[in-house]
């Protein structure tokens, strides 16, 4: 499951991070209780801090709506006096089952570089293009991404969920740097490749 693949604007650095609303992250914060759309959102916000700007504000709702269809949720319409109405999502035994099974599930996302290295070896192979340029410029757009991290990082409070987060983010970017440095080598003129 790839959380940085998403529809999301250009954003300065700090807020360039593109998340995908994954349905079991929405249907878990249904599994405490019924919600509507707006306050699933907020959690949601409050969760991920300064990474919650990257998320489309249709996003949300859009996954709302999937889930209604997939028979994960139900909604029920609740009038508002003074505001249109509003709908009210739950969980039905299925979503209950898929968010248990997605808890369970400790399988890790696929290494985000493996796709990248697939590229540097077809680019090679079919001499489309120099891998040491690719790698050059993966590593280019890597420390954008870790600079602005890292400021995210240090503009949130020590101990909140967000700096987890980005602390993860931080980590990930510098270990995928290093797999680059490695990358560099490897394809690096004269090595014969």
């Amino acid at each position: 499951m790839d959380t940085r693949t998403a529809d999301a604007p250009d954003r300065e650095p700090s807020q360039g991070y593109r998340l995908r609303v994954v349905q079991e992250v929405l249907l878990a914060l249904l599994a405490a209780e019924a919600s509507h759309g707006y306050r699933v959102r907020a959690r949601l916000q409050l969760a991920l801090g300064p990474l919650a700007e990257a998320l489309n504000a249709g996003q949300v709702y859009v996954t709302l709506s999937r889930l209604e269809k997939s028979g994960l949720v139900t909604a029920e319409r609740v009038g508002q006096t003074d505001r249109p109405d509003r709908k009210v999502y739950e969980l039905t035994e299925a979503g209950r089952e898929r968010v248990t099974a997605w808890l369970d599930d400790t399988g890790w996302p696929k290494p985000a570089p493996a796709e990248f290295h697939l590229k540097l070896v077809a680019a090679s192979a079919a001499g489309l293009a120099d891998p040491g340029r690719l790698v050059d410029a993966q590593r280019h757009a890597l420390l954008a991404e870790l600079a602005a991290a890292q400021r995210a990082a240090l503009a949130e409070p020590a101990d909140s969920a967000a700096a987890l987060l980005l602390e993860g983010v931080v980590l990930r970017l510098q270990a995928d740097l290093q797999w680059l440095d490695a990358c560099a080598r490897y394809w690096a003129p004269g090595e014969g490749r």
